[in-house]
């Protein structure tokens, strides 16, 4: 690090002294009647081959101009062109400041500039002139979807599609690549983990209406960070304005599957300060979602005879309140023309209290006849209830408590006429705590089950002669889990121009990184005995559900402990014996440290006029150092043990842009990028559960996935605040990570892998293993098209309709799967590979009146891979329509209605083939209104 550092000072010291008799020219770009900074705006010094490109604040600079007369040139798509005289002067910095007019011509038609359009327009603008492939959305598109969080805003873009937990899109999946392999970061920060087991970052953590452009990377530069195989997602938060802003919503809402409220409020306030050197914006959001879920489980058996039966059988009643808070500030303080620095800070806190009531059957076997004819089942039957400790912070819930922080200090710096210097310091942590989590069970053993298999994909279970009374107490417990992760980051670069091409543009920027990420997982568990003991589960306060309006169909729940009774034991009144539970937590505890250290060299040169190029290199160091439990007979822990490892990547890349004319952009890629494991899953421990007749565990020899990239797209954008694009991808991923699934683990397997470690599995027994591991290879190609475009060479009222529409095609082939047998499989995709995604709306928008209707489409794809093809487990397609509205009634009210969810899609999972349901989760549609204010 101190010799990159030492390097990059040098650097600065040689380039400096070319400074002489060449000046500046900096200032920002702004929308003339909103005052708001326009990014991605093309500006050009004429004469010569001087332009550049306004950044996310509508800032530009041009580096190193001869001392001369111009004429500044900008322009921005959906605007009107606008130029100005300018006079440099050798060693001094022109600061100007360039307003442009909404509208513009298109053929002989006014372009009318809508809210929308204008918020359309920025995204092109900055997609158009990045250099790598990209997707752009603003805070303003955003707005005009019916979402609520940050997750459902970005599965509307191109090549994305989401992964659901209780209704709200949570884990990205960029070209149908899994979440491990893309990466979220914030202002361009590495966005933190709160879960234990992975690296995926909560995109429902996250209210879109805290956002001001979401930026997708499909390619990536060698000045942003590697580890994004499929890609990485900036998300990019408000910058302080020109001028005074201030907007608020206030809106409510219905959950009918609860009957149920929703309560949301957000806010914006900012300005310019101190004779316009200090910038401030503030902005809040509030979401109060009170709903649940009804949901069905099954696991599936295929006996020696060929019958295929369910050997699960689980019935869920979800109650869910989810409470969403952000606020967040950027500051921005100008010394000088010269001189800027920044501050930013978010905070983003979710309270997320859940009951379940499950009903559970397990241990479901067929009875024969002397003819091996099924003719019934036996099982056994679980009633068991979810929640939490009465208090102030669980309500009788489950309390899953997520947040999300990062604090920012960035600096700009024009060192001279020639150098560009920025830097910046961040400090984020996620964590996540669920204290005083509280399960009671009561079940009974050897029960006549019925099953109707009629229908496969929601088979039914009855209990003849079964009654609610012979259900005995089995288990109480409580456990506190606690998830931490904090990183640290430092970064600087240095911007200058070097050009081997006369009178053509050159830029060479040279960097260096460091990240160090600190994380642990601290969990307990505890069970508790009645010292008295208690009756069966009718004598206890119940609940009970009748299954009224059960989505997945005539479901019963049934008879269950009630929440507020779970919920008021108090456990250390003498009334019960705690003992604890070391094997639910022992194993599943870690210490985690990750440092990276990185630097990198890019150079960006224009060849022609059209055609340009950046090329260069990034080197990573990693240093790992985990620590985990060594676990004797499932609750003895026997020691600590610690695993290090420490790998360099090089990653060169290299990308070219053609343009063919004003409105064709080509693009062409070749890049590699890396995917570092789960901490989790390179932790060193063994896990195992009885009572579900499973066994994990960690693979300290994982490696980091190394991927082959090459990209090429194609652009056409339209006057009227439109594009047209086209591509296609190829990855080749080496040392790629799966899940290892092996459902028929012996004890012999135990014994031959775990030496020296105690074997839970009983002798004869066939468990369920999991581990994850490095395949050979995964090759993944595909392709995209996508369409947006306003309707206006419509003629009359039509011309206020405008199109949304994009396509993405995956497919992968993965070498180096293997089965519990030890034989590779074939023909097999890696996991989470979406084949098909398709995202669609219909809009209509004039001065007063705004709407739009919304599709959302994803295939079904393998989520993860068994031993064999009956147990793989596939994530069912999924088809989401919404809709919105919105009417400006003055010149700064609107009012807004929205529906979400209108073809009440469940979160679905199948095992092996797609009649075999594994899981079926129904949320019903969604459904709010409310007024906004913008000044």
């Amino acid at each position: 690090m101190k010799k990159i550092l030492f390097s990059l000072f040098l650097t600065f010291l040689g380039i400096y002294s070319f400074a002489q008799g060449t000046g500046l020219v900096t200032g920002v770009v702004t929308d003339k009647q909103q005052r708001l900074s326009l990014p991605g705006a093309t500006l050009k010094l004429l004469p010569g081959n001087h332009y550049t490109i306004s950044n996310q604040q509508g800032k530009f600079e041009f580096l190193g101009v001869p001392a001369g007369e111009y004429t500044l040139e900008v322009s921005y798509i959906g605007y009107e062109s606008a130029s100005q005289k300018i006079q440099v002067t050798a060693g001094k910095n022109t600061v100007l400041r360039m307003d442009l007019m909404a509208g513009g011509i298109a053929g002989k038609e006014v372009i009318v500039m809508g809210d929308r359009l204008r918020g359309q327009a920025k995204a092109l603008n900055q997609q158009k002139n990045n250099p790598n492939v990209t997707n752009i959305v603003s805070s303003d598109q955003v707005g005009r979807f019916p979402d609520a969080n940050i997750g459902d805003a970005i599965k509307r873009i191109p090549g994305i599609t989401m992964q659901n937990d209780q209704g709200e899109a949570r884990n990205i999946i960029v070209r149908g690549l899994a979440p491990e392999l893309n990466s979220v970061t914030l202002n361009g920060d590495r966005i933190p983990s709160a879960e234990g087991d992975n690296r995926r970052v909560q995109m429902d953590l996250i209210p879109s209406d805290m956002i001001q452009t979401i930026e997708v990377n499909k390619t990536l530069t060698p000045d942003m960070d590697a580890d994004a195989i499929g890609g990485s997602v900036n998300l990019v938060t408000r910058a302080a304005p020109n001028g005074p802003r201030v907007s608020a919503t206030l809106s409510s809402g219905y959950n009918p599957i609860r009957e149920k409220a929703i309560m949301n409020g957000a806010f914006v306030l900012g300005n310019r300060f101190a004779n316009n050197k200090l910038g401030a914006i503030l902005s809040a959001s509030y979401n109060n979602n009170d709903y649940g879920s009804d949901d069905v489980e099954f696991v599936w058996k295929k006996d020696d005879l060929g019958n295929i039966y369910p050997e699960e059988v689980e019935i869920r009643k979800y109650d869910v309140q989810r409470i969403r808070r952000s606020i967040a500030t950027t500051l921005d303080y100008k010394f000088n023309p010269n001189h800027t620095v920044y501050f930013n800070a978010m905070y983003n806190w979710r309270d997320d209290r859940e009951n379940r009531f499950r009903t559970r059957f397990t241990d479901i076997e067929p009875e024969f006849d002397g003819n091996d004819n099924v003719t019934g089942y036996t099982g056994r039957e679980r009633r068991q209830t979810k929640g939490g400790i009465d208090n102030n912070r669980n309500k009788n819930r489950r309390l899953e408590d997520q947040r999300v922080q990062q604090y920012a200090l960035r600096g700009e710096h024009l060192l001279g006429s020639k150098v560009d210097l920025d830097w910046s310091a961040t400090f984020s942590r996620a964590s996540e705590d669920r204290p005083n989590e509280r399960y009671i069970e009561f079940d009974q053993k050897d029960i006549p089950l019925n099953l109707d298999l009629s229908n496969m994909r929601f088979p039914m279970v009855h209990t003849p002669g079964v009654s609610d009374d012979g259900f005995e107490f089995k288990t109480i417990s409580e456990n506190h889990d606690y998830t931490r992760e904090d990183e640290w980051g430092f970064k600087v670069n240095l911007r200058f121009p070097m050009s081997i091409i006369p009178s053509q543009k050159g830029r060479l920027r040279v960097g260096a990184r460091l990240r160090l990420k600190d994380k642990e997982r601290n969990n307990n568990f505890y069970e508790y005995e009645p010292v008295d003991e208690y009756g069966n589960l009718t004598t206890m306060p119940t609940v009970y559900w009748d299954g009224k309006n059960f989505q997945p169909g005539a479901y019963v729940p049934g008879l269950f402990v009630s929440a507020p009774f779970l919920g008021s034991l108090r456990f250390n009144d003498g009334k019960y014996e705690q003992s604890d539970v070391p094997e639910e937590y022992l194993a599943v505890n870690y210490k985690a440290k990750e440092n990276i250290t990185a630097g990198y060299v890019r150079w960006d040169q224009d060849i022609t006029e059209k055609l340009s190029f950046i090329a260069g290199v990034r080197v990573e160091r990693t240093n790992l150092e985990y620590n985990g439990n060594v676990v004797e007979e499932e609750e003895t822990l026997a020691g600590k043990r610690s695993v290090k490892n420490d790998y360099t990547n090089v990653l060169p890349s290299l990308t070219f842009k053609y343009d063919v004319n004003n409105s064709l952009i080509l693009r062409l890629a070749a890049t590699t990028s890396l995917a570092r494991p789960n901490y989790y899953d390179i932790a060193p421990y063994v896990s195992s559960i009885v009572d579900d007749e499973e066994i994990s565990a960690g693979n300290p020899n994982l490696k980091a996935a190394y991927a082959y990239n090459f990209d090429f797209m194609a652009e056409q954008y339209f006057k009227s605040v439109g594009i047209l694009s086209a591509g296609v991808f190829y990855k080749n991923i080496q040392d790629f990570i799966y899940v290892y699934n092996d459902p028929q683990y012996t004890s012999d397997k135990f014994d031959a892998e775990f030496k020296g470690v105690n074997n839970p599995i009983p002798a004869g027994d066939r468990w369920t293993f999991k581990q994850a591991r490095n395949g050979d290879n995964v090759k993944v190609y595909g392709f995209e098209v996508a369409v947006q475009r306003q309707l206006d060479f419509l003629p009359g009222f039509a011309k206020g309709f405008g199109i949304y529409a994009n396509y993405t095609y995956t497919k992968s082939t993965a070498d180096g799967v293997y089965n519990g047998d030890g034989e590779k499989r074939t023909g097999v995709s890696l996991p989470g590979t979406t084949p098909h995604m398709f995202n669609a709306s219909l809009s209509f928008e004039n001065k007063k009146f705004t709407a739009r209707l919304s599709g959302n489409y994803a295939a079904a794809y393998i989520d993860e891979l068994a031993g064999d093809a009956f147990d793989d487990v596939y994530y069912d397609h999924q088809f989401f329509l919404d809709a919105n509205a919105s009417y400006k009634f003055s010149k700064h009210f609107r009012v807004f209605a929205e529906a979400n969810n209108l073809t009440n899609q469940p979160l679905r999972y199948y095992q092996g083939a797609s009649n075999r349901t594994l899981q079926a989760e129904y949320y019903r549609p969604r459904y709010q209104a409310g007024l906004k204010f913008d000044l």
